[in-house]
Protein backbone atom coordinates (compact mmCIF):
# COMPACT_ATOMS: atom_id res chain seq x y z
CA UNK A 1 0.00 0.00 0.00
CA UNK A 2 1.37 3.14 -0.96
CA UNK A 3 0.70 6.52 1.18
CA UNK A 4 1.46 10.11 1.06
CA UNK A 5 0.35 13.15 3.10
CA UNK A 6 -1.99 15.07 1.19
CA UNK A 7 -2.22 19.13 1.66
CA UNK A 8 -5.54 19.08 1.94
CA UNK A 9 -5.61 17.41 5.53
CA UNK A 10 -5.59 13.85 4.93
CA UNK A 11 -3.71 11.12 3.39
CA UNK A 12 -3.92 9.47 -0.44
CA UNK A 13 -3.82 5.76 -0.51
CA UNK A 14 -3.30 3.53 -3.56
CA UNK A 15 -4.73 -0.27 -3.33
CA UNK A 16 -4.39 -2.74 -5.51
CA UNK A 17 -7.67 -4.52 -7.17
CA UNK A 18 -9.27 -6.74 -4.15
CA UNK A 19 -8.09 -5.50 -1.59
CA UNK A 20 -10.46 -5.19 1.64
CA UNK A 21 -10.47 -1.81 2.65
CA UNK A 22 -13.26 -1.80 5.27
CA UNK A 23 -14.79 -4.96 6.70
CA UNK A 24 -18.43 -6.00 8.03
CA UNK A 25 -18.47 -6.30 11.67
CA UNK A 26 -15.32 -4.53 12.40
CA UNK A 27 -14.46 -0.67 13.76
CA UNK A 28 -12.64 1.41 11.15
CA UNK A 29 -12.63 5.60 12.58
CA UNK A 30 -11.43 6.05 8.36
CA UNK A 31 -13.63 7.72 6.01
CA UNK A 32 -12.53 7.49 2.83
CA UNK A 33 -13.30 9.35 -0.68
CA UNK A 34 -12.54 7.69 -4.15
CA UNK A 35 -9.85 9.84 -5.97
CA UNK A 36 -9.95 6.93 -9.04
CA UNK A 37 -10.78 3.99 -9.65
CA UNK A 38 -14.08 1.53 -8.41
CA UNK A 39 -15.13 -0.21 -5.13
CA UNK A 40 -17.37 -2.67 -4.40
CA UNK A 41 -19.81 -2.85 -1.20
CA UNK A 42 -20.71 -6.32 0.29
CA UNK A 43 -22.84 -7.73 2.72
CA UNK A 44 -21.95 -11.11 4.26
CA UNK A 45 -18.27 -11.06 2.36
CA UNK A 46 -16.76 -14.32 1.77
CA UNK A 47 -19.69 -16.13 3.45
CA UNK A 48 -21.82 -18.21 1.30
CA UNK A 49 -24.43 -15.61 1.34
CA UNK A 50 -22.21 -12.84 -0.03
CA UNK A 51 -24.63 -10.39 -1.90
CA UNK A 52 -22.82 -7.04 -3.57
CA UNK A 53 -25.17 -4.08 -2.99
CA UNK A 54 -23.29 -1.25 -5.12
CA UNK A 55 -20.64 -0.51 -6.60
CA UNK A 56 -18.54 3.22 -5.99
CA UNK A 57 -16.23 5.40 -8.01
CA UNK A 58 -14.38 8.63 -8.23
CA UNK A 59 -16.52 11.41 -5.82
CA UNK A 60 -18.17 8.68 -3.68
CA UNK A 61 -17.70 8.19 0.45
CA UNK A 62 -17.88 5.31 2.47
CA UNK A 63 -16.40 4.70 6.37
CA UNK A 64 -18.40 7.84 7.88
CA UNK A 65 -20.42 5.56 10.10
CA UNK A 66 -17.39 4.06 11.79
CA UNK A 67 -15.89 7.36 11.92
CA UNK A 68 -18.49 9.33 13.03
CA UNK A 69 -20.37 6.85 15.47
CA UNK A 70 -17.46 4.05 16.32
CA UNK A 71 -19.94 1.18 15.28
CA UNK A 72 -18.95 -1.77 13.15
CA UNK A 73 -18.94 -1.34 9.67
CA UNK A 74 -22.66 -2.59 8.39
CA UNK A 75 -20.76 -3.68 4.94
CA UNK A 76 -17.14 -4.48 3.43
CA UNK A 77 -15.79 -2.54 0.67
CA UNK A 78 -13.39 -4.16 -1.51
CA UNK A 79 -11.58 -2.71 -4.52
CA UNK A 80 -12.95 -3.51 -8.07
CA UNK A 81 -9.71 -2.12 -9.36
CA UNK A 82 -6.71 -0.49 -8.68
CA UNK A 83 -7.67 2.70 -6.34
CA UNK A 84 -6.80 5.95 -5.18
CA UNK A 85 -8.40 7.20 -1.70
CA UNK A 86 -8.51 10.08 -0.09
CA UNK A 87 -8.18 8.69 3.37
CA UNK A 88 -9.21 11.22 6.63
CA UNK A 89 -8.95 9.81 10.35
CA UNK A 90 -10.56 11.25 13.29
CA UNK A 91 -7.89 13.42 14.09
CA UNK A 92 -7.99 14.71 10.70
CA UNK A 93 -11.67 15.20 10.61
CA UNK A 94 -11.79 18.33 12.01
CA UNK A 95 -9.27 20.37 9.79
CA UNK A 96 -10.56 18.32 6.57
CA UNK A 97 -13.75 20.02 6.69
CA UNK A 98 -12.08 22.86 8.15
CA UNK A 99 -10.08 23.44 4.95
CA UNK A 100 -12.51 21.34 2.42
CA UNK A 101 -15.97 22.90 3.00
CA UNK A 102 -17.16 21.36 -0.78
CA UNK A 103 -16.02 17.97 0.20
CA UNK A 104 -17.98 17.83 3.47
CA UNK A 105 -20.77 18.89 1.95
CA UNK A 106 -20.39 16.32 -0.56
CA UNK A 107 -20.03 13.72 2.81
CA UNK A 108 -23.04 14.71 3.98
CA UNK A 109 -25.21 14.05 0.67
CA UNK A 110 -23.54 10.88 0.13
CA UNK A 111 -24.61 10.17 3.83
CA UNK A 112 -28.14 11.61 2.91
CA UNK A 113 -28.35 9.50 -0.29
CA UNK A 114 -27.82 6.39 2.09
CA UNK A 115 -30.26 7.35 4.72
CA UNK A 116 -33.09 7.57 2.04
CA UNK A 117 -32.03 4.52 -0.14
CA UNK A 118 -32.19 2.51 3.39
CA UNK A 119 -35.52 3.71 4.14
CA UNK A 120 -36.37 2.40 0.89
CA UNK A 121 -35.09 -0.96 1.49
CA UNK A 122 -36.84 -1.05 5.10
CA UNK A 123 -39.98 -0.08 3.76
CA UNK A 124 -39.31 -2.97 1.04
CA UNK A 125 -38.44 -5.42 3.51
CA UNK A 126 -41.23 -4.77 5.99
CA UNK A 127 -43.51 -5.47 3.22
CA UNK A 128 -42.11 -8.37 2.25
CA UNK A 129 -42.21 -9.70 6.20
CA UNK A 130 -45.96 -8.56 6.20
CA UNK A 131 -46.45 -10.75 3.09
CA UNK A 132 -44.90 -13.18 4.69
CA UNK A 133 -45.86 -13.38 7.84
CA UNK A 134 -49.11 -11.09 8.84
CA UNK A 135 -49.98 -11.83 12.44
CA UNK A 136 -46.18 -11.76 13.35
CA UNK A 137 -45.63 -9.70 16.43
CA UNK A 138 -41.97 -9.28 15.38
CA UNK A 139 -43.23 -8.19 12.42
CA UNK A 140 -45.61 -5.57 13.69
CA UNK A 141 -43.14 -3.83 16.25
CA UNK A 142 -41.46 -3.23 12.40
CA UNK A 143 -44.05 -2.19 11.20
CA UNK A 144 -44.77 0.37 14.12
CA UNK A 145 -41.20 1.61 14.33
CA UNK A 146 -40.99 2.53 10.52
CA UNK A 147 -43.95 4.50 10.83
CA UNK A 148 -43.19 6.16 13.78
CA UNK A 149 -39.63 7.07 14.45
CA UNK A 150 -39.41 7.75 17.52
CA UNK A 151 -40.04 4.12 18.34
CA UNK A 152 -36.98 2.63 19.49
CA UNK A 153 -35.47 0.07 17.42
CA UNK A 154 -33.79 -1.32 20.68
CA UNK A 155 -37.24 -2.27 21.70
CA UNK A 156 -37.72 -4.59 18.67
CA UNK A 157 -34.75 -6.27 19.14
CA UNK A 158 -34.22 -6.82 22.65
CA UNK A 159 -37.36 -8.97 22.97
Amino acid sequence: MEERTDNTTGRVVQLPEGEVILREGEINVNMYKILTGFAEIYVSYDEPEETVIGIIGPGECFGEFGLLLHKPAIYTVVSFSDISLFRISEEELGDFVRHNHSNAIDIMKNMANYMVIMRLQIELLVKELEAASPDNEKVKMIKEATEHPSYSWDDIWEE
